[in-house]
């Protein structure tokens, strides 16, 4: 009798303990599919900022100060993207606000005569990379999602892609920004402007008449538009 009873009482025992390792690694996967809805559910940016939330998808988080998220206006006809988040932006949470920014915004508002509050500014990361390096390709794959729900939302009608990482992440390609720039591409069916990054102009002051030259034709692509 013992030995037909031992039997019966501990397989359905060890069988219910082995159907029990599975789900650790289901409920991680579910967390993600749950993420990803949230993101593809959120209708403006305010509620894109939600779901990004404390984000801690990549090793950047970890030395940040503030994240980086954009600013601007939410339905701007013309968005610019950066590399990512130096010193003076971590600091204060806001794309664009250091020397380089101060240059940007010059180029914004008595270059193009605009207001910075009428367009968009992001980056393609939204924490800052230690000592200002090159984001790695895992914390470019982790932001990406954010960076185009940014742009489904806002869906601008001209990008301004600004500097060699930020130009060669978007439109996947190493070919060198010299090549890249002043030419019209395309980003998720938006018009794409590549052209220097605020920042080597001010080491390269002599090549802001290029840059002003790729924004005459944003300026005019633009006006084309409005037509």
């Amino acid at each position: 009798m013992g030995v037909q009873f031992l039997p019966q009482g501990n397989l359905p025992e060890m069988t219910s303990k082995s159907t029990q390792t599975k789900p650790a690694t289901t409920g991680s996967g579910d967390e993600r599919l749950s993420r990803r809805a949230s993101l593809d559910s959120a209708q403006d940016l305010d509620e894109l900022r939600e779901v990004i939330g404390d984000c801690r998808l990549c090793k950047l988080c970890s030395g940040r100060t503030h994240l980086v998220f954009g600013v601007g206006n939410p339905r701007a006809e013309l968005m610019f993207v950066g590399e990512g988040p130096g010193r003076d932006e971590d600091l204060k949470g806001e794309p664009f606000v250091g020397r380089a920014g101060q240059l940007l915004t010059d180029i914004i508002t008595k270059g193009m005569g605009l207001r910075r509050e009428d367009v968009y500014i992001a980056n393609v990361v939204k924490c800052r990379p230690p000592e200002n390096r090159n984001p790695e390709p895992d914390e470019v794959a982790s932001c990406e999602p954010f960076l185009k729900k940014q742009i489904d939302l806002i869906r601008p009608k001209v990008i301004v892609g600004l500097g060699k990482f930020a130009v060669q992440t978007l439109l996947q390609s190493k070919v060198p920004i010299t090549r890249l720039r002043g030419n019209w591409h395309t980003y998720l069916g938006i018009k794409l402007m590549p052209t220097f990054h605020p920042a080597y102009l001010l080491r390269n002051p002599a090549d802001k008449k290029l840059v002003w030259e790729d924004i005459k034709k944003v300026m005019k692509e633009m006006q084309g538009e409005n037509a």
